[in-house]
């Protein structure tokens, strides 16, 4: 295989893998959910009152999509009245942790880069 050729694979193997992430993660809300759930928020009310600006019918819609990828689980506790329902975030949404701390990271330095002006974030340990 030439040099030109494997590159073009390489290349098209990673782009095929990012685009297979943004598909599951992409979109406005998705990740602020994550990143909501991974910081100890549960509950459905909970997760509304803290992402700003989302929708309740919104809000259920992500967390079915991200509960049919393995990254929430939806627990019931149907012995308390009224019935709790609760979203955890999984072992594979943890996998993730890494990546939105990179991408945060990136972020500030971004917002600093263009306004001028640095961004404090109040540190909470991320589970």
């Amino acid at each position: 295989m030439e040099k030109h050729q494997v590159k073009a694979a390489k290349c098209a193997a990673q782009l095929s893998a990012v685009e297979d992430a943004i598909y599951v993660l992409g979109g406005k809300w998705k990740l602020r959910i994550l990143i909501a759930l991974l910081t100890g928020y549960h509950r459905f009310n909970e997760l509304q009152r803290t992402i700003k600006g989302i929708s309740a019918r919104v809000l259920s819609a992500e967390l079915k999509s991200l509960e049919l990828n393995g990254l929430v689980k939806r627990v019931v506790k149907a012995d308390q009245t009224p019935v709790v329902v609760e979203y955890l975030p999984t072992e594979y949404t943890r996998s993730l942790k890494q990546i939105i701390t990179v991408l945060g990271d990136w972020g500030l330095k971004h917002k600093k880069r263009i306004t001028g002006k640095g961004v404090k974030i109040m540190e909470k340990e991320v589970e």
